[in-house]
């Protein structure tokens, strides 16, 4: 039945008899497994979907017209909570530096970096040159200015930034639409002029040692990453070699260098199985060489060291991986190559080993488990180690490795939900670290004022699932709080507790912010990613919820004033709740929500269908996979009941979730649903899955989510000076 003004939230009644839109109703059926699957809004989709992708101004004049009344309903609903957007928005911009320097990288005799000048989007990329005799940089050099290359567009998106090895060239790449498709460029350093110019790549430029060609990735028709091409400069694109293509759609493909920068890395994958090739640097006629096969459950990446190959991998029934070195000779190698290869780390049950890296001296990786996450750092020469944990209880720390091999600095980036970022540059020898930037908050910021704390929901089957909460010291913690509750569980990604600014827009006003670690991330380790996908995806329902009952169940929070929020395979997660318990909920938000999974899924000529099928399963060829999909696939399981206030967000040229998901799942949600509400939807007409881009312009899509939030739970009229 028709949402009417009595049954709005209160934040919503300016509303008055203003009718939402109403798709039109066009029946659509088909038979998939022996169920017949009804769909009144398939219409929503264009023939030519592909073509509205890249660009936006083919969409048909028809669902045009509804996406737009969408988003003017949307704009009228969100009106009175203008001034506050804008309020949120300056607030958390006053928590960024408007001049801000990312510490340089050496790269040859150059220092390398990104920084921004006031008031502008997008970053310059510049260099010093290091004197030979004294070592101090000389004057800067602009090599690329975002912002002027976004002049001309809605939408900018800087891929790569790429100098060659001799340092007078740069390949520079652009998506200006989001689809995530780019341009590359080669810009002469010596005339600031661009020539060869290359379409439809990933962004991914892996250069040459001669500094003669580079390598980059090559999208297929529905923008998947397929063909590793070889580009001579000077020369066409077309005249491109191509050393690899992959042939099956539900594999990626990706580039990157070792360490020492003698080999390109073609790295082959879906979600649980990879292949990894060798491409020589120095030969510009080099082929590429399998390393292993592969095998459907295994899992491999790799790094060069002085003629050794040093690989993490879950071979040999490592669930959690384990660390091995095999030296560089005939390859591919085999399963019994790996049982005699040496094991620099073994698999440690419950911490999954994320990354290797090398240095000419160092052996360096990380790990994830219940306790947090750690980095590890081992001599090759005496095997002495150093590891390094968060600075805070509940704290993030990540290491980053530029250019350089024969090093002994390694840098480090801590922070927690508390504390603002601090990086720094380790020695390893001598162990003296110098502080390379702390991030500022302009505006101020007491760490002291905050709390942040690890806590454990009990879940319905007996696990606990970790949330990391945030909130003031003075917010009283006895049921009473509002809270924002943020989930993803998907792809064993892991939530890190770092820090956000714009967090603190909602936590000064009184929020709970709490971050839930469900089921399908990979806080504690591989089994917790595989107990939320699949056939046991529900998992990751169910512990949302919970996690939600106990907020309330310890005080943490008020009954019916907790916001939801969850985007991509997180927005699944929303659309989910919505149906199983919208109730719970004081409003939920959905981010380029993926809500029409099994028809999705179900369509292999979608760009991203065939790499999900080991995600979520195949219900194409699983009656198992299709029956598990249907029972929670949110536009399917949307039930004539009341829900909550709702706000979708979608980007009209997202590739990975594509328009028509949350406008279906919208229009048929409001013509089912018999009360509650607002639903919005707010499509964004130029832009994809990212959202706006640039570092300003972004911060109006948070503050209107957050103001959403703040309007649901009656705090819309808060101030915070």
């Amino acid at each position: 039945m028709p949402q009417t003004a009595q049954a709005l939230h209160p934040a919503f009644l300016h509303l008055g008899r203003r009718k939402p839109p109403r798709a039109a109703i066009k029946p659509t059926a088909r038979v998939v497994q022996g169920v017949t699957l009804a769909d009144d809004y398939a219409w929503l989709r264009a023939e030519h979907w592909r073509a509205v992708i890249e660009n936006p101004e083919t969409l048909p004049a028809d669902i045009s017209a509804y996406i737009s009344a969408e988003n003017l309903y949307a704009k009228a609903a969100l009106r009175p909570l203008s001034a506050l957007q804008k309020a949120l928005a300056l607030e958390m911009r006053g928590r960024m530096e408007e001049e801000e320097s990312e510490p340089p990288f050496r790269h040859g005799d150059f220092l390398y970096y990104e920084r921004y000048r006031k008031g502008q989007d997008y970053a310059l990329a510049c260099r010093k040159r290091l004197n030979a005799k004294t070592g101090t940089p000389g004057r800067e050099e602009v090599l690329f200015d975002g912002q002027k290359e976004a002049r001309d567009f809605e939408y900018f998106d800087a891929g790569a930034v790429e100098p060659s090895p001799n340092h007078a060239l740069v390949v520079w790449a652009a998506d200006v639409t989001g689809a995530e498709s780019y341009t590359l460029r080669l810009r002469d350093l010596a005339t600031g002029l661009d020539h060869d110019r290359l379409e439809r790549s990933s962004g991914e430029v892996v250069w040459g040692r001669n500094s003669r060609f580079f390598y980059y990735i090559a999208l297929d028709a529905n923008q998947r990453p397929h063909r590793v091409m070889r580009h001579k400069l000077g020369e066409d694109q077309a005249q491109d070699e191509e050393l690899f293509r992959e042939e099956d759609t539900g594999w990626f493909v990706s580039l990157s260098s070792t360490q020492d920068e003698r080999f390109l890395l073609i790295d082959i994958h879906d979600h649980e199985t990879s292949e990894c090739r060798l491409v020589d640097l120095a030969d510009d006629k080099a082929s590429t060489a399998l390393v292993f096969p592969r095998v459907k459950g295994v899992e491999y990446e790799l790094e060069h060291h002085e003629g050794r190959l040093i690989l993490r991998s879950n071979q040999g029934g490592a669930a959690d991986f384990s660390i091995r070195a095999l030296p560089l000779g005939a390859l591919p190698f085999s399963a019994q190559d790996w049982t005699k290869a040496e094991v620099l780390m073994p698999e440690v049950p419950g911490r999954i080993i994320l990354s290797v890296n090398v240095l000419e001296d160092w052996l360096i990786w990380s790990d994830l488990g219940e306790a947090g996450p750690m980095v590890h750092v081992r001599s090759w020469r005496d095997g002495a180690e150093q590891h390094f944990s968060p600075r805070a209880p509940v704290g993030d720390i990540s290491v980053t490795l530029g250019h350089e091999y024969a090093s002994n600095l390694l840098r480090f980036t801590y922070s927690s939900p508390v504390d603002p970022a601090i990086t720094l540059e380790r020695d390893l020898v001598t162990g003296d670290e110098q502080v390379l930037k702390l991030q500022k908050v302009p505006s101020g910021h007491e760490a002291a004022r905050y709390v942040t704390t690890r806590i454990f929901a009990p879940a319905r089957d007996g696990e606990t699932i970790p949330m990391t909460l945030l909130h003031l010291a003075t917010t009283p913690l006895d049921g009473t709080a509002p809270a924002l509750l943020y989930g993803y569980g998907a792809y064993g990604h892991a939530l890190e507790a770092d820090f956000e600014v714009a967090r603190l827009s909602l936590v000064d006003r009184g929020f709970v912010y709490a971050l839930a670690h469900v089921r399908g991330g990979m806080e504690k380790g591989v089994r917790w990613y595989k107990s939320g996908k699949e056939l046991h995806k529900i998992n990751t329902f169910h512990d949302f919820i919970d996690c939600a009952a106990h907020l309330v169940k310890a005080g943490y929070a008020a009954p019916h004033r907790i916001v939801a929020e969850g985007g991509s395979a997180g927005g699944l997660l929303m659309g989910g709740v919505a149906n199983m318990a919208g109730e719970a909920f004081a409003g939920i938000i959905a981010d380029v929500p993926f809500v029409d999974s099994l028809n999705t899924i179900l369509d292999p000529e979608l760009p991203l269908t065939p790499p999900e099928w080991v995600e979520w399963g195949n219900p194409i060829t699983s009656k198992a996979a299709f029956d598990a999909m249907r029972a929670y696939s949110p536009y399917d399981n949307i039930a004539a009941k009341p829900y909550p206030p709702m706000l979708v967000l979608a980007g009209l040229s997202d590739p990975r979730v594509t328009y028509w998901e949350p406008a279906k799942f919208v229009a048929k949600l409001r013509a089912t649903m018999t009360a509650g509400g607002p639903v919005l939807l707010h499509t964004n007409m130029g832009a994809g899955h990212g959202g706006a881009s640039g570092r300003f312009s972004s911060l109006k899509d948070v503050a209107r989510i957050y103001a959403f939030a703040l309007a649901v739970v009656g705090l819309a009229g808060e101030d915070v000076s």
